[in-house]
């Protein structure tokens, strides 16, 4: 490191001053050891924000102790959350995605003035407009390439969305590379260090933010199923590990959460497994649920309806001897759907409580309780989908992996983009292939 950068350190002012012994006593409360604040001590603590239970809750749970309190503000406005996620199902796939955007916005926001409130003393330059910047750059390159798959026929009929299409890339790199000259040009002698970091801070929170409320749009166009049942399953696992935890918990699980004990994440699991089955059943016989998303061209609007497939039909499963000596049944009738569940609802369970333990650790290292303030008794909206991230991945990929196979629909749309000649090609090469397998003259004599 350069003198300059090294004198910015020891700046009165500087961010990185030790804490004041105040803040630290304060920490320990949340339970933060001693050791734990002295080797953080190096780290800005970020302002708490202020307590803005409704006032009506507070008046009509002031007789309530702290614990009490926190268990019924928590409760009221669970039941609230689940209404209001009830409430959009019903509205349809196009709020799902515009709620699904506005979250996206509103966790990049929380963690980017996190970053600002940490280091606002300094004034870096342009950082507030330029992470704005890159968080729309990066939006439009991945929506981009979305709303050509999925509105591929509304692309080619508007002239200037065909042009955004044919360039999209390019676009999209040009636009990154104005914001990259921008944070080149605001670069500020002494605080190049800082700059850098917030930089780095910016991309990491569009990694982990963005890209993964992608994957979640990209899970709902599969069939709404695909975009319900992990979130249900989370927010269960949520409410029964805190149930379980708070009426039962003993034994402490990690330390980066105090709070979560062995007994809450026992609990949880069992309880979201059988969740997840139920739920699955409930889902399955519906097509609203189970179809595809699919953009209609002559309405302009999407709609959902199709004939479900084999994973949405009823299928007798023969039980294993144990469980078949303890119920009685030598067979179940079950979707297959719902043996997927138990994937969902075990990785909802076992690995998606670690996104909420990786938040956990996030806000201890700049000593905050929650991301925000925005949900009474439950933070911010960050704190609420820490773990509906991860879970969205983990669902993109399972689909991939062993529901979807390849989309004919996408591959028709490639061949349109072709020249003639190639198409002709392909053609040809395909006809020779179904000759030589049988399968064409079977087809023209079906026609004839």
């Amino acid at each position: 490191a350069n003198s300059s950068d090294l004198a910015s350190f020891k700046k009165p002012n500087s961010p990185f001053q030790p804490t004041k012994p105040d803040s630290e006593l304060k920490v320990e409360k949340d339970g933060v050891s001693d050791s734990e604040s002295k080797v953080d001590s190096g780290v800005p603590e970020v302002p708490v924000p202020a307590d803005d239970t409704p006032e009506v809750l507070n008046k009509a749970l002031s007789g309530l102790s702290s614990r009490w309190k926190n268990w019924w503000v928590r409760g009221i406005l669970t039941l609230a959350m689940i209404s209001f996620f009830f409430f959009i199902i019903y509205l349809g796939p196009m709020v799902l995605m515009m709620i699904v955007l506005c979250v996206q916005i509103k966790c990049f926001q929380e963690i980017i003035t996190i970053g600002y409130s940490v280091y606002h003393s300094y004034h870096l330059p342009w950082f507030r407009t330029l992470s704005w910047y890159f968080l729309l750059c990066v939006n439009y390159f991945f929506y981009g390439e979305t709303v050509t798959d999925y509105f591929f026929t509304l692309v080619q009929r508007e002239e200037p969305l065909r042009i955004l299409s044919k360039y999209h890339r390019f676009i999209s790199f040009a636009l990154y590379l104005t914001g990259f000259c921008m944070f080149v040009l605001s670069l500020v002698k002494k605080h190049y260090r800082l700059q850098f970091y917030m930089f780095g801070w910016t991309h990491v929170t569009l990694l982990i933010v963005v890209t993964q409320s992608h994957l979640i749009i990209h899970n709902l166009f599969e069939g709404m199923i695909w975009f319900i049942v992990p979130i249900s399953c989370v927010i269960c696992n949520d409410i029964m590990a805190y149930m379980f935890g708070f009426f039962f918990g003993r034994t402490p699980l990690i330390k980066l959460s105090p709070k979560k004990t062995w007994e809450g994440f026992i609990g949880g699991f069992f309880s979201t497994i059988v969740f997840g089955i139920m739920l699955s059943y409930v889902m399955a016989g519906y097509r609203y649920f189970v179809c595809p998303v699919e953009f209609n061209n002559d309405s302009n609007s999407f709609q959902v309806d199709c004939e479900p497939s084999d994973l949405f039909q009823l299928q007798d499963y023969a039980l294993p001897s144990i469980l078949e000596s303890i119920t009685g049944w030598t067979t179940v009738r079950l979707y297959p759907f719902q043996i997927h569940s138990i994937a969902l609802s075990s990785f909802a369970s076992i690995v998606g409580p670690f996104g909420g333990f990786f938040a956990s650790g996030f806000k201890r290292a700049f000593k905050i309780k929650d991301f925000a303030n925005t949900i009474p008794g439950h933070g911010g909206i960050m704190d609420r989908f820490d773990c509906q991230y991860l879970m969205a991945t983990f669902v993109n990929v399972y689909i991939a992996s062993f529901i979807r196979g390849p989309n004919p629909s996408k591959v028709i749309q490639q061949l349109l983009a072709l020249r003639a000649d190639q198409q002709l090609h392909i053609f040809n090469s395909l006809k020779a292939h179904l000759t030589e397998k049988g399968l064409l003259p079977a087809l023209e004599e079906a026609a004839a």
